[in-house]
């Protein structure tokens, strides 16, 4: 059945082979590229880059190639407002955010998929490495770039409008059929780290809009055992950039354990203290082939993006979600997704709020 649908292209060749199969399977194609920035040059450019123009001009031109109209969505004031100023609050609330995670939920599948709708679209179509088949995510064929974490918090209506047409290709499948095709991004770079951030270095862009707040770094006792220029610039499960001033007793390295913005305090301590075997996770969506989990049921968590994988029992109590590993996980930070999985399907996710 030919579909009319919008192909998201950033500029990269996961998104022009995604848009030149949905055209090549029959489908009525209109590219977008998506302009995030008001001001394109403060965003990475080149083998790191996203969303800049020099992206725009690399979708344009694919755009071309394929044969299909193609057009540029400003979206800066919304990306601006879901993701970066999301990205800044969640740091100073002693979280850790996943900004690619949530521009997928609040941007290409909210935004960007509430206009196409609007517009007479039938789905949108990105370059994510998943698969999709009846309405259920999938994990990729090439498990080093799937995707399907960062995708497991779209609503089952989302994804009922959604097309991910690599899900059954590797990267280097990818390329070569770029190349073959005559696109020019076939050997583009991918992109890395945080879009938005330009050099690179969060805790310094942080601090740009933040402010130096020092605080304490104390021990597990409650001994000061440094100092720190403001608690956002740690994570759970860091260990290096600490600055601590006294050393171990045994000479092991420390790791922060907790992040208290309040009284602007980071806890630090030996990498046995890190280890949950719980998780309280809210905003559950339950976006799978099975209902939700009303009793325990066994399942696999991942709780970072290409993290590893933990055999658990899940179950929604009200609007939380209560996670208990089989066996312990590390380095659990609050703000992060943790998406449930049977074998490589996606059951649903939630947002980490606590850990023990």
């Amino acid at each position: 059945m030919s579909l009319r649908v919008l192909a998201a292209m950033s500029g990269g060749v996961d998104s022009a082979v995604a848009a030149a199969r949905a055209a090549e399977a029959g489908h009525d194609v209109t590219g977008v590229h998506l302009a995030l920035s008001a001001n394109p040059q403060s965003y990475r450019t080149g083998a790191r880059g996203c969303c800049t123009l020099e992206d725009s001009r690399d979708a344009r031109r694919a755009a071309d190639v394929i044969g299909i109209p193609f057009y540029v969505w400003d979206m800066a004031e919304r990306f601006h407002r879901d993701v970066v100023e999301d990205f800044v609050s969640e740091y100073a609330a002693g979280r850790t955010p996943n900004p690619c995670l949530r521009c997928n939920e609040k941007i290409k599948f909210e935004a960007v998929l509430d206009r196409a709708l609007a517009l007479g679209f039938d789905a949108v179509v990105t370059g994510h490495h998943a698969r999709l088949s009846d309405g259920v995510l999938r994990r990729s064929a090439d498990a080093g770039k799937d995707q399907s974490y960062v995708l497991g918090v779209l609503t089952r209506e989302q994804l009922a409008h959604a097309m991910f047409p690599l899900g059954d290709s590797t990267k280097a499948q990818v390329r070569e059929e770029a190349a073959a095709r005559g696109l020019a991004v076939a050997a583009k770079p991918d992109s890395h780290d945080v879009c938005f951030i330009a050099d690179g270095d969060t805790r310094g862009f942080l601090a740009e809009r933040l402010g130096a707040e020092p605080g304490p770094i104390v021990d597990e006792s409650g001994a000061v055992v440094g100092s720190h220029a403001g608690s956002y610039g740690f994570t759970i499960g860091q260990r290096k950039g600490l600055h601590i001033d006294r050393p171990t007793a045994d000479g092991r390295p420390r790791y922060v354990l907790s992040i208290e913005p309040v009284s602007n305090t980071v806890t630090v301590g030996p990498r046995s203290s890190l280890a949950v075997r719980s998780i309280v996770a809210e905003r559950p969506v339950w976006n799978g082939p099975l209902p939700a989990p009303h009793a325990p049921v066994a399942c696999d968590v991942q709780l970072r993006a290409h993290g590893e994988v933990y055999p658990c029992r899940a179950q929604l109590s009200g609007d939380l979600l209560n996670i208990e590993l089989d066996t312990p996980a590390t380095g659990v930070a609050a703000g992060q997704a943790a998406v449930l999985y049977h074998s490589d399907t996606v059951l649903g996710s939630a947002t980490i709020t606590s850990s023990t």
